[in-house]
């Protein structure tokens, strides 16, 4: 699942919840897309769908499609619950970076830290595993 705020966008893995916080080089389509097949190459063939919001950071899902063969899903409009795991890891960052705060003045030390610590926090989802423990267990099988 995806979901971009301000100039970073969100990936979150449903199975594990494995969240990669990556900054944008931009606010449009173009930025997202680039920022969407640069985790499709690190995933390899790990990256099997995308569940998107209707925001137009994704216009360019097509390309996104053909360049990665990820299928990409669109949840209904004002239905956040169908993309839960995002929403509940949104409210997670939040503590990071408070409303108001400007994105731009984080830095990619501190972007890193984010995604530790949304990664490395056990979940009673995961049977008080780590998200980062349950993905990369899910990479052996």
């Amino acid at each position: 699942m995806v979901d971009v705020w301000g100039g970073l966008a969100d990936f979150v893995e449903r199975k594990s919840r494995l969240t990669i916080v990556k900054r944008l080089h931009g606010r449009g389509s173009q930025s997202m897309t680039q920022a969407v097949l640069e985790l499709a190459s690190q995933l390899q063939d790990k990256l099997k769908t995308l569940t998107v919001d209707h925001g137009k950071e994704f216009a360019n899902y097509q390309t996104i499609e053909r360049q990665t063969g990820t299928p990409v899903y669109f949840a209904h409009a004002y239905s956040p619950h169908e993309r839960g795991s995002n929403e509940n890891r949104n409210r997670v960052l939040r503590r990071f970076i408070p409303k108001g705060q400007a994105i731009e003045e984080l830095s990619d030390r501190q972007l890193v830290q984010i995604n530790w610590y949304l990664n490395s926090w056990p979940l009673k989802y995961l049977n008080w595993r780590t998200p980062i423990e349950i993905f990369l267990l899910n990479l052996r099988h």
